[in-house]
């Protein structure tokens, strides 16, 4: 927020207190309206929320008890009827004759091409049908018949029967010339008049070993066995184990809804009764009882609001997995915007796309508020909670017995539908409310308008405030309770400029000390917010010293002498490591870690590093003779690739890490005193600068011996080969006009690194070191190959131009020879930089 600036947000929420006493009265006089509008109306609401809830919960009661009434007499007329037909002649004489016939097929000759057009029937027709009602359909080895009369049976009366799927009932005589045929023949129009008669789905003759003998609608049930195949494992096998095992008379079994496979997955109950001839049981009699009639009974043949429900309104039914067993009334009427209602309230879409697919919501639609809870707890009840869509409803709950099954009957309507004529009597109420509120608010305004000016000083110089001025403070004009405002107001706009002030020097102290502590491109990262800092940086060098002997002074001097020896060490160590252009990482204790090559790359980074070793030895031992000290440093150097980052929340530290450090690390525990200890890698580079001798390798537990070299001598072949250069006659550059051109190769490189051409950095920085140092050492092609690699840098710099430090005026190039390692070295730079 800048300074002068008012946030509206901070104001103070208690607009009273800045009105003058006759604003108040006014708005009092608008608040004392509004509310007694508002409570009245709220009232009335609530009286008439209660009346039509008390009138709603008695007609949704009244509603349920008939829809029960109605359900235990269908399910007593139900049980009532399959017990007399167990009970018929016809039945019995049937169950007897098919059983008979049944057996007798078992010793037919079954040819081959009849289980082939079954096979065919039930891979090409049934399982396809049936994969449209199921994620994953068993295979159709699973249904193929196994018994002899079974495959007979069914490729007479359904793979080779010339009806369609659904249409199959209608042949009765495949004429086989069969026993079976002729019974089947001359029984199904009696039974095809009770199935049309009493509405149910198909009707079953069970004999005692599980053959299902007869069925009237051909499906693939037909024929088999419900003890023995693992596809009739279901609900029409409970009811005949259960039959079978009471082994009495006048039993009925009816068996809740479950998808039935033979019915391709519809849910399906069934009722069942055992048949017997005298006291002997012969089978059991069975039907498929449909969801239409249960569904007729409960949707009034869609006419509900005939019957008093309404636009929403509907009577259900709920097993006790919570599931419908009764269709949903908004699914009849308008399935996409029921899809579409189930799918905000976050049914998975899969249960979604089955209830479109069965076109019925029996087994598939959960429901589970805490009416239909309670209610299985045996309890009747009414309340206002939210249905299976989701949507808040009054309902009425009961639970209710199905021959021995245990659902819940619920009647519901929906809130919105019920509290109709409230609303709009609200509605009315808000209309007559809203014209009072307009004539109140007129008469007010013009009470208040003298009361105005003051009001309109006090805002336009607030606003002066709020656009930054720094002078601008606020003048009432009064000398009543806006001129009080006006004091205090100032003096928190004074308050908020001094805060301002104190942050910003804060803030600006806070980054002065990040820039210091941390290397500036670091800083600049953590002040913009980024998170982790962790970059791979290839080709640096990194140094490790270690004051030998330096502890032992702890037992000669005091703490302070000793703080005060070393931080004047640590002190001239940094000043030789700005000198020479490497990074200062860390110190702990006597040791001291710097590195070259991270914030700034450098082609001689490994030899910068070395320089600066001897200098900080050098540095040592004229400490020693200035104090009278014994100490000594122990170098380690190595170059490579290191992960650099900063680490910490509220203390930052900018570090390096990586094999590369370890190795330098191991390389400076084992220098001798007053020794630099090298990598491999740094003598292959520098070999032809400094001279060195081999050391032992250093070996350490569960590491690979590592190589290293000391270093003896600097620069003794350099000097040797320059002798001998000058001595040729090869030329009169002096060294430091070669530093010179080594410089200037390194700049070709840093200006081409930041024009950001994606360039491997290490093997780049590899190739122009040890050119460099070819250089430095005398060869005699060294101009002419110097002069085509600044050239070729200039073409890929543009406008950049590098010239070379030997060219003066007109002077050219004296000596043109290049050998074959030159132009070598030249030609895999080239296709490095394009690459």
């Amino acid at each position: 927020m800048k300074e002068g600036h008012v946030d509206r947000r901070t104001q103070p929420k208690n607009w009273l207190t800045q009105l003058s006493v006759r604003t108040k009265l006014i708005v009092m006089l608008l608040v004392v309206s509004f509310c007694s509008v508002i409570a009245s109306t709220n009232i009335c609401a609530n009286a008439g929320k209660e009346i039509l809830s008390e009138k709603v919960f008695n007609q949704l009661t009244t509603v349920r008890a008939t829809h029960a009434q109605q359900f235990q007499q269908y399910s007593k007329l139900l049980v009532d009827h399959v017990e007399t037909l167990s009970e018929n002649a016809m039945f019995i004489s049937a169950m007897k004759e098919f059983k008979q016939a049944f057996d007798k097929l078992a010793t037919v000759n079954v040819p081959k091409a009849y289980d082939d057009k079954l096979e065919q029937f039930y891979s090409k027709e049934f399982i396809p049908r049936l994969k449209q009602k199921m994620e994953a359909a068993p295979q159709p080895e699973t249904f193929l018949p196994t018994t002899t009369a079974a495959r007979y049976i069914q490729y007479h009366y359904i793979a080779n029967n010339p009806y369609p799927i659904g249409e199959k009932y209608k042949l009765v005589d495949p004429k086989d010339g069969s026993e079976y045929s002729r019974y089947k023949a001359q029984y199904t129009e009696n039974f095809h008049n009770i199935i049309e008669r009493f509405g149910y789905y198909d009707i079953f003759l069970i004999d005692m070993q599980g053959n299902i003998v007869y069925t009237l609608f051909n499906e693939t049930d037909l024929a088999t066995n419900l003890l023995l195949s693992p596809a009739d494992d279901n609900n029409l096998s409970q009811a005949f184990r259960d039959c079978r095992r009471s082994n009495s008379k006048g039993l009925v079994k009816i068996v809740d809804f479950q998808p039935y496979l033979r019915s391709y997955n519809m849910p399906s109950a069934f009722v069942a009764a055992p048949i017997f001839e005298g006291a002997q049981m012969i089978g059991v009699l069975a039907f498929q009882t449909p969801t239409s009639r249960i569904n007729d009974l409960f949707n009034h043949a869609k006419k509900w609001r005939e019957h008093g429900l309404g636009e929403t309104g509907e009577v259900y039914l709920v097993g006790p997995d919570l599931l419908l067993r009764t269709d949903s009334r908004f699914l009849v009427e308008d399935p996409d915007k029921f899809a579409q209602t189930l799918r905000n309230n976050g049914l998975p879409e899969a249960t979604i796309k089955k209830i479109r697919d069965y076109k019925t919501t029996i087994l598939l639609q959960p429901t589970q508020n805490e009416g239909i809870k309670q209610a299985f707890r045996g309890k009747t009840m009414t309340m206002r909670s939210r249905d299976y869509r989701g949507i808040e409803v009054l309902g009425a709950y009961a639970p209710i017995e199905f021959a021995g099954l245990q659902w819940v009957i619920a009647a519901k309507m929906d809130v919105a539908e019920a509290f109709a004529s409230i609303s709009h009597f609200e509605r009315k109420v808000l209309v007559a409310a809203a014209l009072i509120m307009v004539i109140v608010t007129l008469v007010a305004m013009w009470i208040t308008r003298v009361f105005v000016k003051p009001i309109e000083r006090l805002i336009a110089t607030t606003q002066k405030v709020e656009a930054g001025s720094e002078s601008a403070m606020v003048v009432s004009g009064t000398r009543d309770e806006f001129h009080d405002l006006a004091t205090e107001f100032n003096k928190t706009v004074y308050s908020f400029r001094h805060q301002i002030r104190e942050r910003e020097h804060r803030l600006a102290e806070s980054d002065t000390l990040i820039t210091q502590l941390l290397p500036l491109h670091i800083a600049n990262r953590l002040k913009a917010g980024a998170g982790v800092i962790a970059d791979p940086m290839p080709n640096v060098t990194v140094m490790f010293t270690d004051l030998h002997r330096f502890t032992r002074l702890s037992q000669i001097m005091s703490g302070e002498q000793i703080v005060y020896l070393l931080d004047e060490l640590v002190d001239a160590f940094d000043d030789l490591v700005d000198k020479y252009g490497l990074e200062k990482i860390k110190t702990i204790g006597d040791g001291y870690m710097a590195a070259c090559g991270l914030s700034m790359p450098h082609l001689d980074s490994d030899k910068r590093a070395i320089d600066c070793a001897l200098e900080m030895i050098a540095h040592v031992r004229r400490f020693n003779n200035e104090r009278g000290l014994d100490l000594d440093l122990r170098v380690g150097i190595n170059t490579g690739e290191v992960i650099a980052g900063a680490v910490g929340k509220t203390r930052y530290a900018y570090d390096i890490w990586g094999e590369t450090v370890n190795i330098a690390y191991r390389l400076k525990s084992a220098a001798p005193p007053g020794g630099i200890l090298v990598s491999a890698t740094i003598h292959e580079r520098l070999v032809d600068m400094y001279e060195f001798e081999p050391s032992r390798p250093i070996a350490e537990p569960d590491k690979e011996a590592l190589e290293a070299w000391l270093l003896r001598s600097e620069r003794k072949v350099v000097a040797e080969k320059e002798k001998e250069r000058v001595s040729n006659g090869t030329g009169t550059a002096t060294k430091a006009t070669r530093r010179t051109e080594a410089n200037r190769l390194g700049q070709v490189r840093d200006e081409m690194g930041n024009k950001g051409e994606a360039v491997d950095r290490s093997k780049l920085d590899h190739s122009l070191s040890r050119t460099v140092i070819q250089a430095e050492s005398g060869n005699g092609a060294k101009r002419e190959f110097s002069d085509k690699l600044l050239n070729s840098a200039n073409e890929q710099l543009g406008n950049t131009r590098v010239q070379p430090a030997w060219r003066n005026g007109k002077q050219d190039i004296a000596d043109r020879r290049v050998n074959d390692s030159l132009k070598k070295k030249l030609s895999i730079w080239n296709r490095l930089w394009k690459r």
